[in-house]
């Protein structure tokens, strides 16, 4: 059985070398996998689509400023004689001239002078609702960061189990051999050296656990960052130290409203829908446009138009305005309402998930005391409990326990700095501070 075992894990060891092999080693701080992640990034690619978007709308508007110029001509055939009635002093009425073409064209120009502001509004409303697109994308940014940061944490977390399970691995196949020999030389029972054999096992398949942990993790960051997926990323040994000190809930409070992108690009909507609500009012004054136009026309033998130039001023008003109700600016409103509502409530969330992630970052620095404490404890635990077996005061599952429970504790500190490392960068997230370098 313990053959088979070995076997077992010299051909996964051997597979996962020719695997490592074969994938490309990429080492990246946790800056360096942000700024990939935000390159790569396919949120982002959509929320530059809606930039530009919103940025044709501001074209459009502006536009609206410009003059008109529009220009026409025509040319008609008329294959049958048409009836010509000339009705004018001193000019026979029937058996006019033969007509069988008729070419004119006309150009006219209109310049807005006024239009109630409706304009203006929808300039200076495409501008603020340009600005709340990139302010959210600037949002994305910052939760593309932390996501980010979330999988590295997972990375490194995978990479340092598999580190200290290895040493304990290495530890217990030496101590199956001690105590196979000793099994031969009758010192202990063959049961207590299976006992020995299965925590190995054990050992073995935590092993396996966390290997496979790290793989889909790996892939996990190489689709994040917009890698190949055979690129094995070596994370940052340091990554567990980054984290600051946390200072009081106060200050993050009001470093979310001040940085809070979402919370910005609200109030770029709600002042784009207050121009919408006056854009809408505006919709019940008139317009006046100068106008100018140039007409000509020729049809042989009968007519021909040169130079008919004019210029004026021209109103324009929608009579229907007077018993129609202006659905248009009861929307507008409507929006302003969904938009305040929206605004006070987004306020109460970032006061939620400020506190939380307060207390949940004060929480995992206060997990890393009570487990490094535990890791000396357990440590020391196994020191003694082997220094008791070895004189024969205590039995081989103590033993074991206090392996496993060393081992337990060990893997905790380095999860609970990883943990604590994270919990801070979604406080850093929720304050919208989350530095992207």
């Amino acid at each position: 059985m313990k053959r088979i075992n070995n076997s077992v894990l010299v051909l996964s060891l051997l597979a996962g070398m020719m695997y490592t092999h074969a994938q490309e080693k990429k080492q990246l701080s946790l800056d360096e996998a942000v700024q990939l992640g935000i390159q790569n990034s396919k949120s982002l690619k959509i929320d530059a689509a809606k930039i530009e978007e919103a940025t044709a709308d501001l074209l459009e508007a502006k536009n609206r400023q410009l003059p008109e110029l529009k220009v026409s001509a025509s040319y008609l055939y008329l294959p049958l004689k048409p009836n010509v009635d000339i009705r004018l002093p001193g000019v026979s009425g029937a058996g006019g001239p033969e007509v069988h073409q008729v070419a004119y064209g006309s150009a006219n120009l209109s310049i807005p002078i006024y239009s109630g502001g409706r304009i203006k509004y929808g300039i200076q409303s495409a501008k603020y609702l340009v600005e709340a697109s990139k302010l959210s994308t600037e949002n994305d940014k910052v939760a593309i960061a932390y996501n980010v940061a979330q999988a590295y944490n997972n990375l490194f977390k995978a990479n340092q189990s598999i580190k200290v399970l290895e040493e304990n691995l290495s530890a217990s196949q030496k101590r199956d051999e001690t105590f196979l020999k000793l099994e031969n030389n009758g010192v202990i029972a063959r049961n207590d050296r299976l006992k020995a054999n299965l925590q190995t096992s054990n050992i073995e398949l935590q092993l396996l656990e966390a290997q496979n942990n790290y793989n889909i993790a790996n892939i996990n960051m190489d689709l994040l960052l917009g890698l190949p997926e055979n690129t094995e990323i070596e994370v940052d040994q340091q990554y567990i130290t980054e984290a600051d000190d946390v200072k009081t809930v106060d200050f993050y409070l009001n470093e979310a409203r001040e940085n809070r992108k979402d919370l910005q690009a609200l109030d770029q909507q709600r002042k784009a829908a207050e121009l919408g609500t006056k854009s809408a009012k505006a919709e019940n004054l008139p317009s006046i446009a100068f106008t100018s136009g140039y007409v000509a026309a020729d049809i042989p033998k009968f007519l021909t138009i040169y130079n008919a130039v004019n210029v004026g001023v021209g109103v324009s008003y929608n009579l229907s305005n007077l018993w129609k109700e202006n659905s248009a600016l009861k929307q507008s409103k409507a929006r302003e309402m969904q938009l305040s509502a929206t605004n006070e409530m987004m306020n109460d969330n970032i006061k939620l998930e400020v506190n939380r992630e307060y207390q949940n970052s004060d929480y995992s620095k206060k997990r890393i005391a009570v487990f490094e404490k535990a890791a000396v404890q357990a440590n020391e635990n196994y020191r003694i409990t082997k220094n008791k077996y070895d004189n024969g005061l205590a039995t081989m599952t103590e033993l074991l326990d206090a392996d496993a429970a060393q081992i337990a504790a060990n893997v905790g500190v380095i999860n609970a700095k990883a943990d604590a490392a994270l919990a801070y960068r979604k406080l850093l997230q929720t304050t919208g501070t989350l530095t992207i370098k």
